[in-house]
């Protein structure tokens, strides 16, 4: 750990519990009480709008590149129009809204107004409506029976439309057929409904759909109430205290079709009198230039991103000391999710902020799910590599439950879904007869004699399998090593073997750091960069560096290969923040998997000169 000072932030008082049965069974538990949160969101945009009612909620770039920005008094004003216009319609929570676009003003501004009358939402990712086939649209529809849809271009999704959604109202900024132009549909009058409308939803009230990422079948659309969705912003401020004396200011491109996004980040800006940036980029080449732009501009005070996206932006702040200085400059936290971290990334970061403010920014992690809201763990302790996912959050449970050997984790709180809208047989097998929701993550604890001291991720107890020989290989926990043993190579790896005597691994390769080892590599397209000798011996040496730190068969990769073919998020390989999942691209990429022990002219062998 770096010897610089850390960057002063109030955060949370914490005091762990824990108690062990006989069955070898853990509950670890904070034994402060989570203070009091409201009974609906609203109340809070109320709150905001009446105490500084011209700050700004929600910024957004223009046709002209400038920020177009929405005040607290206008959101206000805005979601008790959308909310009256919503109440004519006759949208209730067996009709609901369904939201077809990427992040927006606009989209904010629907859900929120749904929201604010009792009638849910469900922002479903815009590459089911793009992509051509309807499958998982239409199982979206299926499931909870919309009665209008949001598109911010209705042009744009119009074949989605007319396909899947045909005969209901059309909601949008643009494009033809519009049940309203977007001008009339905000000086909508709101009368006495709405007001008697808000003041029927509560705790129980459900304020939003959220669709799991469909990795393994169709999405499962997750009830998520107001009590989920309060308690999880008072969980938030909880930890990162400061935010009650300093309103988050927020620059975020993850997708609000995700809970990470959609209920944590979006919320916890309102919640707190922050104010929300919507970054138009995203950490995909061609698209991280927006954010690069955007973090120029605007200084955050609490940062998110996935690993990914932090190996770009460090690649980008070696070379932009105007994005650096930026970037560090008001910030408190950084926080990453949705994939392990590599060791390299986690240390350029702190290196990069103590060079250029001369303290080191908290580092931190968690975990949650879409079913817990989704904030369930937190780690705020300083540490000196990536991994710890730290403790319960106030108000939960975490219960360790052994499992061939691993620690399975089951979580109870208040921000857990009641279950899954209209499959009582899936929410039943969710939980277990302690009412614990199983998360399906295995854990391990940092110190065995402290719970106090977090966890770390020890793979997803469906993902690990054995060996030919009987060995188990834990999935989870080789992944993130072999990632940072690439060093930048790969952005995630997919572990191959079950059923063999030896491990293998498919690498997703990382063209920005892949194009600084080949020479000529910015010129090359991917089928010859991600074949070419320099990167194969590259490879293959890091690999052997790696091998020699292995402990056995069920850690050591002597065999790789480069996927050279992009992932399918409708077949549920990547989601739209870029995570990974291990099963799907095993069971759609058997064929290219099964070529690590029948190809040696493709397959990279470890110390392969």
């Amino acid at each position: 750990m770096s010897e610089s000072k850390l960057r002063a932030v109030e955060l949370w008082d914490t005091d762990v519990a824990w108690e062990k049965r006989d069955d070898g069974t853990m509950l670890v538990w904070q034994t402060g009480a989570l203070p009091p949160y409201p009974d609906r969101l609203s109340d809070k945009i109320h709150h905001w709008a009446d105490a500084a009612p011209d700050r700004t909620w929600m910024a957004e770039r223009g046709p002209d590149d400038a920020w177009i920005r929405v005040s607290y008094a206008e959101l206000l004003g805005h979601i008790r129009a959308i909310g009256q216009a919503l109440l004519d319609l006759g949208l209730t929570v067996d009709r609901p809204l369904v939201i077809l676009s990427s992040n927006s003003i606009g989209h904010a501004l629907m859900a929120l107004g749904a929201q604010y009358v009792g009638v849910p939402s469900a922002a479903i990712a815009p590459a089911y409506s793009l992509s051509g086939g309807y499958e998982k649209l239409t199982s979206v529809r299926d499931q909870i029976t919309p009665g209008a849809v949001y598109a911010e271009d209705a042009d744009r999704f119009g074949p989605a439309i007319a396909e899947v959604f045909a005969g209901l109202p059309v909601f949008g900024r643009a494009g033809a057929g519009l049940h309203a132009d977007w001008d009339a549909l905000l000086a909508t009058e709101p009368t006495e409904a709405v007001d008697r409308a808000n003041a029927a939803t509560g705790p129980d009230t459900v304020a939003k759909f959220v669709f799991t990422s469909g990795t393994t079948g169709n999405p499962k659309a997750v009830i998520t109430t107001q009590r989920m969705l309060c308690s999880n912003c008072e969980i938030i401020t909880d930890a990162y205290a400061y935010f009650r004396k300093e309103p988050p200011v927020l620059c975020d491109w993850a997708p609000w079709n995700h809970v990470a996004s959609g209920n944590k980040v979006f919320n916890m800006a309102f919640y707190n009198g922050g104010t929300f940036y919507i970054d138009d980029g995203k950490p995909a080449p061609g698209a991280i230039e927006k954010t690069i732009r955007n973090l120029r501009e605007i200084s955050p005070t609490w940062y998110f991103n996935v690993p990914v996206g932090y190996e770009m932006l460090v690649h980008a702040m070696q070379e932009d000391d105007a994005l650096r200085r930026n970037f560090f400059r008001d910030l408190k936290i950084m926080m990453y999710a949705g994939a392990a971290m590599a060791e390299h990334t986690w240390a350029d970061l702190d290196r990069l902020s103590v060079e250029t403010t001369g303290e080191r920014v908290l580092l931190m992690t968690g975990l949650g799910a879409t079913e817990t809201s989704p904030s369930a763990l937190y780690q705020t302790e300083p540490q000196d590599r990536p991994g710890n996912i730290g403790i319960p959050c106030k108000s939960y449970t975490l219960k360790l439950v052994p499992n061939e050997g691993k620690l399975e984790a089951r979580v109870k709180g208040p921000s857990v879904t009641p279950g899954y809208w209209r499959d009582e047989t899936l929410t039943a097998e969710a939980f277990d007869t302690e009412g614990f929701y199983k998360l399906g993550d295995a854990l391990r604890f940092a110190d065995p004699d402290d719970p106090s001291k977090g966890f770390f991720f020890d793979g997803r107890v469906a993902e690990n399998f054995k060996l030919a020989t009987g060995t188990w290989v834990s999935v989870g926990m080789l992944r993130a090593k072999l990632t940072d043993a690439l060093e930048g190579l790969a952005r995630d790896v997919v572990i191959v073997g079950e059923g063999h005597e030896s491990l293998g691994a498919m690498l997703i390769p990382f063209r920005p750091a892949i194009e600084k080892v080949v020479p000529g590599g910015a010129e090359m397209d991917d089928e010859t960069l991600f074949n070419h000798p320099v990167l194969r011996r590259e490879i293959a040496a890091r690999l052997a560096a790696y091998n020699k730190t292995a402990s056995g068969s069920s850690t050591r990769i002597p065999q790789a290969i480069v996927m050279d073919r992009p992932l399918d998020l409708d077949k549920g390989e990547v989601t739209d923040k870029g995570s990974v999942n291990q099963r799907a691209v095993l069971r759609n990429h058997a064929e290219f998997a099964m070529t690590l022990y029948t190809d040696d002219d493709h397959v990279i062998f470890s110390g392969q000169s």
